[in-house]
């Protein structure tokens, strides 16, 4: 049985443009026949992804405290050591966010959507589509001094709040017009065990992960098209850390399609650095991935290499998995190039370039 989504390329969320529209219209341009959904790219202050919210959610609360803050001189960290550390204050034991800032954002990028659509730009049949953090991801940037106490607390209330959220944003948005895929890295390196100051050991890092994903998974309705990004981050660089192969994702992935309590539309895995395009033992793990119905996405198109390491990647994956769709490594708002618009017309390029391979007849 085929799945909903059967595109081609996924646009990760974040893209090299410095405003929504300009995301639209270039996501559309470009390669708005190959996609499942249209972000917005997530432009501006959101470029700093899960630093948009650190500065926007977590910092102002007043049940959390500030230890030290960012050493950016911009208040933009760098990396991850650089984030502004914080902490539960005492005597504080549950919180509640009451908004996520994050929402009027997308409702606003909607509103855009809709009239790009009504003139034409974007396809009748498109969705919009929206990118939330998952808690965990939100969370482990900022709390290194008191981890587990702390995400006892904040842990349960960025699951609240994600689901009030996903409401809200549904208020606005009719489900069939909608697509939503949760973006996790903190909670793909925190499985790896290469954060030196999270808790808890394997089990506690699987927890953190599969217990929201089981209670926020079935959350999102049917109609809406459901997706999940799993990778090692870009910050500062891709990735923060590079795995010996695709073992982890494959056994998230495989988890995540079994406990999503409805249909799982599409997954995005990150790919390697380009030296190991060709290393079978790094891929060889695909073929013990068991998503029926749900479309694969991988991320092995780099900047690096172009169109010719694209075609030796996915040569090499496809050893191990039949049928599936390409997207860059990760989100590349962060890569934007000297000309915004050309960084995505070479993205097309080399997607088209190698795709065509493939499919001749395009």
């Amino acid at each position: 049985m085929t799945g909903r989504v059967t595109s081609d390329l996924l646009l990760v969320g974040s893209l090299p443009t410095p405003s929504a529209e300009e995301g639209f219209r270039a996501g559309a341009g470009f390669v708005g026949d190959l996609v499942p959904a249209l972000p917005d790219g997530e432009a501006g202050p959101l470029g700093a992804w899960v630093g948009f919210d650190r500065t926007h959610l977590l910092e102002p609360h007043p049940d959390l405290r500030v230890l030290e803050p960012t050493g950016s001189p911009t208040g933009r960290a760098r990396h991850a050591y650089e984030t502004a550390r914080l902490t539960v204050r005492d005597g504080v034991e549950s919180l509640r966010f009451d908004a996520w800032p994050r929402v009027p954002v997308m409702l606003e990028s909607y509103a855009l959507f809709r009239r790009l659509r009504s003139e034409g730009v974007i396809a009748a049949d498109q969705r919009f589509q929206v990118n939330f953090p998952f808690p965990s991801s939100v969370f482990t940037g900022a709390f290194k001094d008191h981890y587990a106490h702390d995400w006892s607390i904040v842990g349960p209330a960025l699951e609240d709040l994600t689901r009030r959220s996903i409401d809200e944003v549904l208020a606005t948005i009719p489900a069939h017009d909608l697509a939503l895929q949760f973006d996790l890295a903190y909670e793909v390196l925190d499985n790896e065990q290469v954060l030196g100051w999270t808790e808890g050991g394997v089990a506690g890092a699987w927890d953190r992960f599969g217990g929201p994903w089981s209670r926020l998974a079935p959350h999102v309705p049917e109609d809406v098209l459901l997706g999940l990004h799993l990778c090692y981050g870009t910050f500062p660089e891709w990735p923060m850390f590079e795995a010996r192969d695709m073992g982890l994702l494959v056994r998230m992935a495989n988890h995540a399609r079994a406990h999503a309590g409805r249909p799982l539309d599409w997954l995005h895995l990150a790919g390697p650095r380009y030296l190991r395009s060709e290393d079978e033992a790094f891929f060889a793990p695909l073929a013990g991935l068991h998503v029926p119905d749900t479309r694969v996405f991988l991320g092995i198109v780099l900047p690096l290499d172009g169109e010719e390491g694209l075609r030796r990647r996915h040569a090499t994956a496809s050893r191990y998995l039949h049928d599936f769709g390409v997207a860059m490594y990760c989100g590349f708002g962060r890569r934007p190039g000297q000309d915004p618009a050309e960084t995505l017309r070479e993205h097309a390029a080399v997607v088209r370039g190698g795709l065509s391979r493939r499919h001749p007849a395009r």
